[in-house]
């Protein structure tokens, strides 16, 4: 190793024990030899685990220079200190559905709201539950140790604080969707969140859940989240991921799936928002006959990095995914997908299906792709591929002969080319909210110049 990279390593970690250092204080659940023997795991495991580095296949794209100047504070803050502002643009009206809020990674009750909570639900923050019901969580969380461990991931465990905690009992409906809103708020200091959530989803359950990302404005602070997502046999959950941070925010999240046979999990992803962001999306099946559909939207574009990771490992036989995700990149954004379907031995009968679409709007913009299919069964059905253009000529040529402005048939094209995506959103709220979230940002008619 020449000395410059051990030089940069060295700072890479002190980094990291830096952030030990400030954040260590004022965690919940001292008391509880398994938690407290669970961050120590972790915080061995920061130290001896190989850091990010371009030279690594999943980290090949990502620079972390900007992440890694900063030096993140702890950012808690009171309810009454909240930008009420920021809490108005809701999916659901406040009967519509059940809300939690989760600002600078810790939950707050004051702005969250259920109503009449079916039998057998539980609805509420990680740091709460750990005070009134440590054993129910010790149940259930580390369900992601099957997942290979980045340094990140174990960073958000070493400092678990709060987060959601969602659990459906076995054969419950959850009466209304869930609305779970990340606000993060970094006026004059970079914030550092790390919420840890958990949805569990016992046997022959359902819910729909939507987890939303959003910063204040213009700020800076470093987003690093977990969600544990387990489903139990014949489960079925809607589960909506709607990323739009802040313009100065590095965004990193873990999704780790854990589907049981015959159950059913339905995820939507998107990314529009951070300066940085990237979500690595880890699904195990553990029973057969399950099934996974995911499909995705990001807009990348005014020097955003957006990064879409995803490992799906079908372990048993008789089961199905579907990953679908669509790419608008524009100015000088740069956008990575990198996804991988595992098909071990004994995953006979598998049915998997991985696609990858980009639009390229400026020759400044850059997109990396890279769909993967590892297939060590021999009676299946899988199928990959991506690809990666330009608007097309006579789409605009047939737009502009009908006296359509040539910007405005340029936002057509891409509104219609997300679209594809968006009508597999089956909840008619959510489409509406990300149509026009959408249509906002390549509303912008200096975007698609």
């Amino acid at each position: 190793m020449n000395t410059q990279l051990a030089q940069r390593q060295q700072a890479q970690r002190l980094w990291f024990s830096d952030i030990l250092a400030r954040h260590s204080t004022d965690l919940p659940g001292d008391g509880l030899p398994w938690l407290n023997e669970t961050r120590e795991h972790a915080k061995q495991a920061i130290g001896s685990i190989a850091l990010p580095d371009r030279k690594q296949e999943q980290w090949r794209y990502s620079n972390l220079d900007s992440l890694y100047k900063h030096t993140y504070q702890s950012g808690h803050v009171q309810p009454g200190e909240l930008d009420q502002g920021a809490l108005t643009n809701w999916v659901y009206s406040e009967d519509e559905s059940h809300r939690l809020v989760v600002a600078n990674g810790r939950y707050v009750p004051e702005l969250s709201s259920s109503h009449a909570l079916p039998d057998g639900v539980i609805i509420g923050g990680l740091r709460q539950m750990l005070a009134s019901e440590p054993g129910r969580v010790a149940r259930w969380l580390g369900q992601d140790a099957w997942r290979t461990p980045d340094v990140f991931s174990e960073l958000n465990t070493a400092l678990i604080d709060d987060g959601v905690f969602i659990q459906v009992a076995a054969n419950c409906a959850v009466d209304k969707p869930i609305e779970v809103v990340y606000l993060n708020i970094s006026d004059d200091l970079n914030a550092l969140s790390q919420p840890r959530s958990l949805l569990i989803l016992e046997a022959g359950s359902e819910a729909s859940i939507i987890e939303r990302f959003t910063g204040k404005d213009a700020s800076a602070y470093f987003f690093n989240g977990v969600t544990e997502v387990s489903l139990g046999e014949n489960a079925r959950l809607q589960h909506y991921r709607l990323q739009n941070e802040s313009s100065n925010a590095h965004h990193l999240s873990r999704i780790a799936l854990r589907l049981d046979t015959a159950s059913h999990y339905r995820g939507f992803n998107i990314a529009s928002g951070g300066a940085w962001s990237r979500t690595d999306i880890s699904a195990r099946f553990d029973g057969p006959h399950a099934s996974c559909d995911l499909d995705g939207l990001y807009t990348v574009g005014e020097r955003q990095y957006t990064d879409f990771h995803l490992d799906i490992v079908h372990s048993m036989p008789h089961c199905s995914s579907r990953e679908n995700f669509k790419g608008i990149v524009f100015g000088q954004g740069r956008a990575v997908f990198d996804g991988r379907v595992l098909v071990e031995k004994d995953a006979q009968k598998t049915d998997a299906h991985l696609s990858n679409r980009n639009l390229m709007l400026s020759k400044l913009a850059e997109i990396d792709t890279k769909p993967q299919l590892e297939i060590h069964a021999d009676d299946v059905k899988c199928s990959h591929g991506t690809t990666v253009g330009r608007l097309d000529p006579n789409q605009l040529f047939y737009l502009r002969s009908r006296g359509i402005d040539e910007l405005v048939a340029r936002r057509m094209i891409c509104l219609g080319f997300a679209e594809q995506v968006l009508t597999h959103v089956e909840d008619e709220k959510v489409h509406d909210f990300i149509h026009d979230l959408i249509a906002g940002i390549f509303g912008r008619r200096e975007l698609l110049s």
